[in-house]
């Protein structure tokens, strides 16, 4: 039976596809820009992205009107969250005019993910357009440590000052990303844990994962989640606790004593795409249906070459319909080194 939550498209089915796998489609991650103000080590590195990088040209990228559409159709589809990416998604010009568009999307819960270095001054009038709440990403509180994996010389206290700026907006639950990364910043872990229970937002660790094939990954850097949880429950307890939801990426671990909780999200050491629903969308339009993709599909012909709303959502469905990815449980030292797409250009 058709899904009464689904938006009806004329012409099109209005029923809500499930992948070769029996996965939904529920998530959608736009990537809104391929520019970013930071260089992180294990994004962004400053010898591939230097001062000479060539970035997508305006033109190229899609407009809001059609990243509007593009959500609405797949809105139709099931898609429940949409999550605004980059690069940096706050670089991006008059972001606030495109989340007051997807707000109005019909139950569709709009959130961003960003590195904070913007927050301070665009958190209220995120809000105050329709942004329910955002994800910041900040490897360590050590600003020695961070200045290096940013390589921007940007300090730590700018970021801390935009999560207070986010949470003072209404913008929470507020979730703190962590990439751990071996000999880098493997010993701010304990440290960020204890900040933020203190505070009361939720910490995320993520296994230093092979997204794209700029940033020299190796096994030997990975930190695993074992390891993470292990690191913090020999000062501060834990006890696993359930998902919140099918699919949900990061394993979930509470405080014994209930002050709070954490994620950690094992990217590399655990197979986590059994339960995946989420599609990309990049900054120019292309279509993937996983994080490690080597190859996208075309949207921005389609929108710009006059195809009906019809033809955008059984061209998606088609899509999704032969989806069989799982590359986390199929991951060898030969996957590791394929030409993938890289994170800064789909987003997390």
């Amino acid at each position: 039976m058709p899904d009464a939550r689904l938006a009806p498209v004329a012409g099109a089915p209005n029923v809500a596809p499930v992948d070769r796998l029996g996965r939904p489609l529920r998530d959608l991650r736009i990537s809104v820009t391929d520019r970013c103000n930071f260089r992180c080590v294990y994004c962004m590195p400053k010898e591939v992205f230097g001062s000479d990088y060539q970035f997508l040209e305006r033109k190229e990228l899609l407009t809001f009107e059609e990243i509007a559409r593009l959500a609405r159709l797949f809105a139709g589809l099931g898609v429940e969250k949409v999550r605004l990416t980059g690069g940096e998604p706050l670089v991006r010009r008059n972001l606030e005019q495109l989340i007051e568009m997807l707000a109005a999307i019909p139950g569709l819960d709009l959130t961003l993910t960003t590195n904070g270095s913007l927050l301070t001054r665009k958190a209220a009038a995120l809000k105050r357009a329709g942004l329910k709440r955002v994800t910041v990403s900040l490897d360590s509180l050590d600003d020695a440590v961070f200045m290096q994996m940013n390589d921007v010389d940007f300090p730590v206290s700018r970021v801390l000052d935009g999560i207070d700026a986010a949470a003072a907006a209404g913008l929470a639950p507020i979730k703190i990303n962590m990439v751990v990364k071996r000999g880098l910043n493997d010993a701010s872990i304990v440290p960020m844990a204890r900040f933020f229970r203190e505070r009361g937002h939720i910490l995320r660790f993520i296994e230093y994962m092979d997204v794209g094939h700029t940033n020299g990954w190796r096994m030997d850097d990975v930190v695993s989640a074992r390891e993470i949880v292990e690191r913090i429950g020999q000062v501060m307890p834990l006890e696993p606790a359930d998902p919140n939801y099918r699919g949900e990426v990061a394993e979930r671990w509470r405080y014994r004593d209930g002050g709070g909780e954490i994620g950690v999200i094992a990217s590399v050491t655990q197979a986590f795409c059994r339960d995946c629903t989420r599609m990309r969308v990049s900054t120019e339009g292309k279509l993937y249906t996983c994080l490690f993709a080597t190859a996208g599909h075309d949207l921005r012909a389609l929108l710009r070459g006059g195809a009906s709303d019809a033809e955008i959502v059984r061209e998606i469905g088609t899509i999704w319909s032969g989806r069989s990815d799982r590359y986390s449980e199929i991951r060898t030292a030969a996957t590791a080194k394929l030409q993938k797409i890289e994170m800064s250009y789909i987003g997390g």
